[in-house]
């Protein structure tokens, strides 16, 4: 029931003040941190399986580019395992504009950078939506 006190709350009829409702969730920590962590795995993940295609499809990818890939996809899969830190999804922000930067080493990598940057910015919307 929607209300003037807005979408989220109970409209209370007895006086009392209206109380916010819960997400459903029985530990929305736990499930944020869950959805950062499975996000960050699977951006390490898709980085190392997309060394190999990019070297036979899209061209020379050289040395400085398969360093900065497992770079980051080490990154991840380190910062995955720090989301029960409160600077974890700064970090992961940041970790996706170094994503965005590595495409100046080559323009697929500036494309798997928006695509996870798209993706981690949904996270932090339903991060942002369940902890409220």
């Amino acid at each position: 029931m929607t209300g003037p006190e807005g979408p989220d709350q109970e409209v209370r009829t007895d006086g009392e003040a209206p109380r916010q409702r819960r997400s459903g969730l029985r530990d929305p920590q736990r499930a944020a941190r869950g959805l950062g962590a499975g996000t960050l795995a699977l951006e390490a993940l898709v980085l190392l399986l997309a060394i190999q295609p990019i070297r036979v499809v899209g061209g020379h990818l050289g040395g400085a580019a398969i360093a900065a890939i497992v770079a980051l996809a080490v990154a991840c899969v380190l910062l995955a395992g720090q989301m029960k830190r409160p600077w974890a999804w700064h970090a992961g922000t940041v970790l996706q504009g170094l994503l965005l930067l590595s495409g100046l080493l080559h323009w697929s990598l500036f494309v798997l950078g928006v695509m996870f940057a798209l993706v981690w910015a949904y996270a932090l919307h339903v991060r942002r939506v369940i902890l409220e």
